[in-house]
């Protein structure tokens, strides 16, 4: 499992808005990587496209702001984040944001730190926040491993933001796991969408209750 890594990579890509303006009901932004930009995956067919469909499912009303660019790191998306919630006005924004940090070896305190600035920034604009947690593979080291996915729960505990865990839950860490990536082995399957929108669902139906 050392070559799957729960990081997007850095090639870039285009952010789709999905919501049009004035749409009723609440507003989710998702703020992310590759892994919620569809890399390498044929338009729709990736964790937030399938929210999008789930939710219109279930009638829920609410639409869905994708504001994720392959490539991004915590401070890309801190430096991002102002503009976008004056935009859309969010009533939840999903941070799935970090693994490139990791990718790029950048230190753990930055990475803490922008998580925290963006989460109290969302909820001082009147939007609840989602933390969607990241893992990378024991090569990086026992002590940066776990210190690495212990940011996203300090960060959710000291701002009282939800939290999943770990964002590829059941992806990662499947028995086959290998299957279920692309060619890169960093980012999942058309076939694994599905499984990560069921890692994210309960905690962002929660928050639109």
């Amino acid at each position: 499992m050392l070559i799957l890594a729960s990081f997007a990579g850095v090639s870039p890509a285009l952010a789709k808005d999905a919501a049009p303006p004035g749409a009723a009901g609440a507003k989710i932004l998702v703020l992310g990587d590759s892994l919620s930009a569809e890399y390498g995956l044929k338009r729709g067919t990736g964790w937030v496209a399938l929210m999008e469909q789930r939710l219109s499912k279930e009638k829920i009303p609410a639409t869905v702001v994708n504001a994720s660019i392959s490539g991004d790191t915590t401070s890309g998306g801190r430096s991002r984040l102002p503009a976008l919630l004056a935009q859309h006005r969010p009533s939840v924004v999903v941070i799935e944001l970090g693994g490139n940090d990791a990718l790029r070896g950048l230190p753990l305190s930055m990475t803490q730190d922008n998580l925290a600035a963006m989460t109290r920034a969302a909820q001082q604009a009147g939007a609840k926040v989602l933390l969607a947690g990241m893992q990378v593979p024991p090569n990086y080291g026992q002590d940066y491993t776990k210190r690495f996915s212990e940011t996203f729960a300090t960060v959710a505990k000291s701002t009282k933001a939800a939290l999943v865990p770990f964002l590829l839950k059941g992806v990662a860490d499947a028995p086959n796991a290998t299957a279920l990536f692309q060619a890169d082995r960093i980012h999942p399957r058309e076939e694994a969408h599905p499984t990560i929108l069921n890692t994210m669902w309960p905690a962002i139906k929660n928050l639109l209750k």
